[in-house]
């Protein structure tokens, strides 16, 4: 099975992932509320931030100085497109995988008419 158009390899890994979907659920968010949000530690959570700005899929802002300095992040236009271009990716992996899937259950149900069950299976096997 080929990757899907939109899955983002730079997305995907789970923390990012998990940064990017939290964001697309506001406007900006306080770099505190993301940590706890996620339970990530201030550097790793950094390291994420870092990497997805980079890509230029999030803006970074600080405000304030001192003690009282606040970092708040959101998500770009092009952050915003790559994350929904990823999910529609996940989906679409998701959505093939669900023929086959279905088949076994129907595949199950048929052995267990027939008396050829996973069961009836065991049972022959210990004779």
């Amino acid at each position: 099975m080929s990757t899907p158009s939109g899955f983002d390899e730079l997305i995907h890994p789970s923390t990012r992932l998990s940064v990017v979907a939290l964001l697309a659920a506001t406007e900006w968010a306080d770099f505190p509320f993301i940590r706890d949000s996620l339970s990530l530690s201030d550097s790793a959570l950094s390291k994420q931030l870092h990497t997805l700005e980079e890509a230029g899929y999030l803006e970074i802002r600080k405000e304030g100085g001192g003690r009282k300095r606040r970092t708040k992040v959101r998500l770009t236009s092009r952050g915003r497109t790559a994350f929904e271009g990823h999910v529609a990716a996940l989906r679409a992996i998701v959505e093939g995988a669900g023929p086959a899937a279905a088949a076994a259950p129907a595949t199950e149900s048929a052995a267990a008419a027939s008396g050829t069950g996973p069961q009836q299976q065991r049972a022959e096997a210990g004779r």
